[in-house]
């Protein structure tokens, strides 16, 4: 079991990203993944990760969607 939680700095920016009406789906899925884990034991699931993994392999992602990619992974199950 992975005990982390999103940070608050985290928490805003992904609070802005779901707001903004120019943020990339994929940003508002990682958004909205990372929201659901801020002060909760939750951890990301599966396809949640290997998203997130991608994101953070690519060339074509913004230093902010990669943050929330960051946080998302830094919550995944250990053992997978």
């Amino acid at each position: 079991m992975n005990k982390k939680h999103t940070s608050a700095k985290v928490g805003t920016l992904a609070s802005k990203t779901l707001q903004s009406n120019s943020s990339s789906q994929i940003a508002k899925q990682l958004a909205a993944s990372a929201l659901s884990q801020t002060h909760t034991s939750r951890q990301t699931g599966a396809k949640m990760e290997s998203k997130a993994s991608h994101v953070l392999q690519s060339d074509k992602y913004s230093d902010s969607t990669k943050t929330l990619a960051a946080s998302v992974l830094a919550q995944a199950n250990k053992q997978r």
